[in-house]
């Protein structure tokens, strides 16, 4: 394993790895007689495009690998036979040839030859693949230069931050470009010069089996360079560890899991490369009264049964005042009062949202003596009439029930 800045890079046991047929046709697949349409096996039409195929195969290519499936006969098999297939397809002339003849105008050896891939599409697919299976980008670095690493930033903001915006300031800390040795790694007044081993690519070839494969250059290691005097503020690596404050604008209306990208604020490239990118995930803080759906504002507000029976003019929060409502008589509780355009303004700038007041009836506890007989003189005095949700329940239940 092998780990850099722009990522993870793995080196993969490719005499473990199987793609295609041999000559010999060893596999039942290989076999003429077996042999299934090259479009077939990969899934598109014959007018497929270029992108197509090569979609196609790489998903394919993904879930059969046998490194996915490890002692699966089966997926073996079918890994070869697309692989087979794209060889064939990827290739303009191969596949005029297999649509006016189709396998016996290639020899019924499908697209491979003895002497291996070398310049095939095969070589820029799997550095894809391989990144998709093990996360890393793929690819060797080469002496033009490797992305900085991408960095993530959590920032908690308030409520009504988040709601109306908020410009700060954040402190990054990351590695930064080597002003000595300008991120050359190379002691100030010497420069790096090219490896000789792999005259600067940064990769050497292999040739294994059926694949003509590239690997990290063991004498640069991959870099495609070598420092003779390394620089020593940096020691050669280029970069040197620090802090760097940024001015960050967060939107009216951000919500909790957004993601602000600040590009080129990541990490610094290795031997020239691009910087990676800077990523703000926000974190809303809960508020005490209020609580967010979408663009609307929710707020539950207690009222006393005498408030609610009543009726009363209410003073309520909102985000940027005190505004009074009216409540009007015979209340219920759960009753929603919209306030129109006192919720959250608009992402994009269109418009703001309501807050909906939502009033809860309280029951009274700790009653004293004389509320407790005022209640019991107010329940006998009582009647269905001043009860319609009582009424209206209880006359349900006689429906059902006789």
């Amino acid at each position: 394993m092998m780990a850099g800045a722009g990522g993870t890079r793995l080196l993969l046991p490719f005499s473990d790895l199987y793609v295609g047929c041999s000559s010999g046709g060893h596999s039942p697949r290989c076999t003429d007689l077996e042999k299934r349409d090259y479009y077939e096996v990969l899934g598109v039409h014959r007018n497929a495009s270029d992108t197509e195929i090569k979609k196609a195969y790489r998903k394919l290519a993904l879930k059969y690998h046998p490194d996915k499936n490890p002692d699966s006969k089966e997926a073996e098999e079918m890994f070869k036979e697309i692989s087979e297939a794209y060889s064939v397809l990827s290739d303009g002339q191969q596949r005029a040839t297999y649509d006016q003849y189709g396998h016996a105008g290639l020899g019924g050896g499908g697209g491979f030859s003895s002497g291996g891939f070398g310049g095939s599409p095969f070589e820029d697919l799997f550095g894809d693949i391989f990144g998709d299976l093990f996360g890393g980008r793929g690819g060797a670095r080469t002496s033009r230069g490797q992305r900085g690493d991408d960095l993530r930033y959590n920032l908690s903001v308030n409520f009504e931050d988040a709601a109306f915006g908020l410009e700060t300031k954040i402190q990054i800390p990351r590695y930064q470009t080597c002003e000595p040795c300008d991120g050359s790694g190379a002691k100030p007044g010497t420069s790096p010069r090219t490896c000789e081993v792999c005259r600067g690519a940064g990769q050497v070839r292999y040739q294994q089996g059926y694949f003509s494969l590239t690997r990290p250059c063991p004498e640069c290691q991959g870099a495609g360079q070598v420092i003779d005097q390394p620089c020593p503020d940096c020691g050669g690596h280029g970069r040197v560890k620090g802090k760097k404050t940024i001015s960050l604008k967060i939107p009216a209306g951000v919500e909790s899991g957004s993601r602000l990208k600040l590009s080129g604020e990541g990490e610094p490239g290795l031997q020239g490369g691009p910087p990676g990118d800077l990523y703000v995930v926000i974190n809303v803080k809960e508020h005490p009264l209020f609580r967010r759906e979408g663009q609307e504002v929710i707020c539950e507000i207690p009222i006393s049964f005498p408030q609610a029976a009543l009726g009363c003019d209410l003073e309520v929060p909102t985000l940027e005042e005190k505004v009074t409502i009216k409540v009007p008589s015979g209340t219920q509780s759960g009753k929603v009062v919209q306030l129109a355009g006192k919720g959250i303004p608009s992402l994009h700038g269109y418009g703001r949202g309501d807050q909906l007041v939502v009033l809860r009836v309280e029951t009274p506890t700790q009653l004293t003596g004389r509320q407790k007989e005022l209640l019991e003189e107010f329940a006998r005095e009582g009647g269905e009439d001043i009860h319609p949700m009582g009424k209206t329940f209880f006359d349900k239940v006689k429906e059902l029930f006789g």
